[in-house]
């Protein structure tokens, strides 16, 4: 697969992590085959940028009486070796940049209105195992039945899971993969079932389900309310008993069942379980109607909750979740053929991952007024995740056929995910073409708040077609680049460069950890240049200042 590079598949981003006491369960905790396989994931924080040189002193020069004919003889000798001095931007007062302080961003509306439905064309988990049906093999067997067949893998034993918006609802088969780097379903089931406790629930709801696995768990209140099991939710406006059509979930540790029967491979326990869990899923998605008929219908115990979240951010489990669940029906399938490509070329696909993007959205204060642009966006990774991420508006464009038509698909069933959770996004618009030739690029880059260019394996003729391209940026726009688009990291100004396009940056190498990127595990830097004509400006005045001073004293 091609996020190998990521422990374990993309899953090992996903599991909720650090533990607290669990309360007691069925069955003392003992390891599980495929959930506790994945680690906690967390968001690096952005490192530190590196330090820019001081500036060059000026030279100081002594006075000396000498006769006149003496002084200009010694004045033309200068003038003939004379050097413009080098001006660094840090000799200067830096001019700020558009993007306002993260405190003064328009916060956006997390939550959506509309159905959870996701509608035609959904391509769920169930339907990726189908695809890849060879990969696949029996999990679960019946531990009472040795001559029961409906847990093997030609019988396609499969189960459902309950997402918080309305009439959202997957279907999944309950397999095991051949390559444990492949997609696991029951893994993947797991973990968004887990993200469902632990950033929808309140604490109160969760004592419902029971308790976490001590390996997923996460700030999570192990105190649950005196009289838990009968009502929603002891701190909601929205609170009413939960009532049950028939058989009654409550009391039971459904959660600790579900880890017993993964690592007894106990397959009808499984299913029982997740029928237990859904039914409870389904009592806070649809609360009981009102008697009075005029009254307005309870609202989904699940979606409110998002309305709680603090400032207005996804959770960043939830964010990974629906990106993987997202990335491993869309883009894992056709894996094989995202990895035909020329060597050494520069369409050679690769992929930042998610980890990574999330430190560039921070790094470059993208917000939901923002628009967001990508040349050489690939499947469009980067694109889907910043717009659901902040909501901005985002543009991509991909040169091969293949990236393209897979991130068209990947934005489509994305638009369904984040539905099904209950969640907006920005805008996404894709391009198939050619960065250098496209119009949108040309009346889009205007109007750019960030640009990033993959340009890690770009040939240097590609690189230096897109230079002149960003003297159509706006003042305080960024270009994010994995090269850098300037000849020196050291912020000189000299004459010979002082005309060149990309003096009007102001660049800042940054670092990036291991497995942040899909073609290598070790770290590297990447390089945000600051569009700042202010800046550029005021040096170029400096260079004027001093090529007429030159002049003057060339003419003594």
């Amino acid at each position: 697969m091609i996020r190998e590079q990521e422990a374990a598949g993309s899953q090992a981003h996903l599991s909720p992590p650090t533990p607290v006491s669990a309360e007691t369960s069925p069955e003392a905790d003992e390891p599980v085959h495929f959930a506790q396989i994945a680690g906690p994931s967390k968001r690096p924080r952005i490192l530190s940028v590196a330090p820019e040189p001081t500036s060059c002193p000026p030279k100081s020069k002594k006075r000396a009486t000498i006769s006149a004919s003496s002084s200009r003889t010694q004045s033309r000798q200068r003038s003939e070796t004379l050097d413009i001095e080098s001006i660094y931007r840090s000799s200067r007062s830096r001019s700020t940049s558009t993007f306002p302080p993260a405190d003064l961003l328009h916060r956006r509306q997390l939550w959506i209105t509309e159905d959870g439905s996701p509608g035609e064309n959904f391509v769920s988990a169930a339907s990726v195992v189908t695809i890849l049906s060879r990969s696949y093999k029996t999990y679960f067997k019946n531990l009472d039945d040795s001559s029961d067949t409906s847990f093997e893998a030609e019988s396609h034993p499969a189960t459902e899971l309950e997402y918080p918006n309305s009439n959202a609802c997957e279907t999944y088969y309950i397999l095991a993969p051949k390559d444990p780097d492949h997609y696991n379903p029951i893994m993947c089931l797991e973990q968004s079932l887990y993200t469902i406790f632990e950033c929808y629930l309140t604490p109160a709801q969760q004592a419902l389900f029971g308790t976490l696995p001590t390996d997923f768990l996460q700030d999570v209140d192990n105190t649950p309310p005196s009289s838990p099991l009968t009502q929603l939710s002891g701190d909601s406006e929205h609170s009413s008993p939960v009532k049950f059509p028939s058989y009654d979930p409550r009391g039971m540790n459904h959660l600790r069942l579900l880890q017993r029967s993964i690592r007894r491979r106990d397959g009808p326990l499984f299913l029982s379980t997740m029928q237990n869990v859904n039914q409870l899923l389904r009592a806070l998605k649809y609360p009981p109607l009102p008697s009075d008929p005029f009254a307005p219908s309870p609202p989904n115990v699940l979606i409110e909750a998002i309305k709680g979240w603090p400032s207005s951010e996804i959770p960043n489990r939830v964010l990974m979740r629906i990106i993987d669940e997202t990335y491993q029906r869309s883009v894992g399938p056709h894996a094989l053929k995202l990895n035909r490509y020329e060597a050494f070329s520069s369409e050679v696909y690769g992929e930042l991952m998610p980890s990574f993007t999330s430190d560039i959205i921070a790094a470059t204060r993208l917000h939901k007024d923002s628009l967001f642009m990508d040349l050489g966006c690939g499947v469009g990774n980067v694109l889907v995740q910043a717009s659901l991420e902040t909501c901005c508006r985002s543009y991509g464009i991909e040169v091969m056929p293949t990236p393209a038509e897979v991130g068209r698909e990947q934005l489509r069933q994305m638009k369904k995910r984040c539905r099904m959770w209950g969640l907006s996004m920005g805008e996404v618009e894709l391009e198939e073409g050619d960065m250098l030739t496209s119009r949108r690029v040309t009346e889009l880059l205007p109007q750019a708040d960030v640009v990033l260019v993959n340009n890690k394996v770009f040939q240097q003729s590609l690189n230096e077609a897109l230079r002149p391209r960003f003297l159509d940026l706006k003042e305080g726009a960024i270009v994010v680049s994995l090269k850098p688009f300037v000849s020196s990291l050291n912020a000189r100004v000299t004459e010979r460069n002082v005309d060149d396009i990309s003096a009007i940056f102001d660049v800042s190498e940054r670092p990036y950890r291991s497995g942040s990127v899909s073609w290598g595990s070790g770290g590297g830097s990447y390089y945000l240049h600051r569009v700042d004509r202010e800046g550029y400006a005021v040096i170029k005045q400096q260079f004027e200042n001093q090529r007429a001073r030159s002049a003057r004293a060339s003419r003594r």
